[in-house]
């Protein structure tokens, strides 16, 4: 057994004097080299990873922006048509002229009623980013307007609008309803 512990350290000690220090400082500058690249392809990836992140939460920040801003969009639609019954009262309503006067200024009280009705719904929808599209005296334009007739006025150059059926809107820019109107042939 002695003997054998003998070689034992013979054998070690002749390995001590192979490996050299320089071959050891090699090893270790492998080593060293091999963890410095493995820790910076890691850190390359965790940068790409987290700009990718960064870009994701912008992009669903914009994208929940835009639901947002037109998430109203049903309930508006469903109150034009009252605004438009409005706009169609305040055309065609006048007292008769057999009607006193007392019945006449109470005719024109109820109106006034109404039509401050109608300013309220208007300033609602204008509170909501809603925009009257406007078409009066314009040149048709078919990204904000709908031909339903066109009419022969002398005066009047080909393609103005010169009655506007009923009123179009924008929500925030986009078209909501297109006016519906008359153009000059």
């Amino acid at each position: 057994m002695e003997k054998e512990i003998e070689e034992l350290k013979k054998k070690g000690d002749e390995s001590k004097d192979s490996s050299s220090p320089v071959d050891v400082s090699r090893d270790i500058s492998r080593e060293l080299e091999e963890c410095q690249k493995l820790k910076d392809e890691y850190l390359a990836g965790w940068q790409r990873e987290r700009a990718e992140l960064l870009n994701y939460k912008k992009e669903e920040m914009e994208r929940i922006g835009d639901i947002l801003k037109y998430a109203d969009v049903g309930l508006i639609l469903k109150i034009l048509p009252i605004l438009d019954n409005f706009e169609l009262a305040a055309r065609q309503t006048f007292p008769s002229e057999n009607k006193s006067s007392q019945e006449k200024e109470r005719f024109n009280q109820i109106i006034q009623g109404f039509l401050q009705i109608k300013n309220q719904i208007q300033d609602f929808l204008k509170n909501q980013g809603i925009e009257e599209i406007k078409s009066v005296g314009e040149r048709f334009d078919p990204n904000f307007q709908e031909i339903v007739e066109m009419v022969e006025k002398p005066g009047t150059d080909s393609g103005i609008v010169i009655e506007e059926i009923q009123k179009g809107y924008k929500i925030n820019g986009k078209v909501l309803r297109p006016a519906r109107v008359k153009i000059s042939k």
